[in-house]
């Protein structure tokens, strides 16, 4: 007979898709009162490679990430995904989003992606959220899978999300209270 072995917790990080920046601010203030201070922060890269939210968010799209010092457990993670819809639609005007916020988190084998769209590369979390592995960690660095988006198969995308797993693993050697 197997044993129940509860997942250790994960890094979380959020990426943000828009052309007002000022929105980043705001909602990392939003986010940090639940989820603690940020830690670490991308580099701010033209989001160019696909104009699929070019009709809602705008043009010259930019795309950031941010990681948050504090490990969560997985048990109610999607969650997560529900409060960053209620931040989108809070900053929305005339049903557009003005932001398009990502989380995710980082564990030592993977990166995975909440989403509210099925395929069958998602699996079911619970109330309208899915997860997707968009990378797995092998040879040192994170690998994309053949479905993972065209821009987290960039080497600028994986150098960042290597560091944050380099990160996770620091706090994960930390005692815990």
């Amino acid at each position: 007979m197997s044993k129940k072995n509860p997942p250790e917790p994960v890094k979380l990080f959020v990426g943000y898709i828009t052309n007002n920046t000022a929105l980043i601010d705001r909602t990392n203030g939003i986010l940090e009162k639940r989820f603690g201070p940020i830690d670490s922060q991308s580099s701010i890269f033209n989001f160019d490679i696909t104009p699929y939210y070019n009709k809602e968010l705008g043009d010259n799209l930019k795309r950031t990430f941010f990681s948050f010092k504090r490990l969560i457990g997985l048990e109610n993670a999607y969650k997560i995904k529900i409060l960053t819809n209620r931040i989108e639609a809070k900053f929305s005007t005339q049903d557009k989003r003005a932001i398009n916020i990502d989380p995710g988190y980082v564990s030592l084998s993977k990166l995975a992606l909440f989403t509210t769209k099925d395929f069958y590369h998602r699996i079911y979390l619970g109330k309208g959220i899915y997860t997707e592995l968009a990378l797995f960690y092998r040879d040192k660095t994170f690998q994309p899978f053949e479905w993972s988006y065209p821009d987290y198969r960039s080497g600028e995308y994986i150098e960042f999300f290597n560091k944050l797993r380099e990160n996770y693993m620091t706090e994960l050697r930390r005692p815990r209270c």
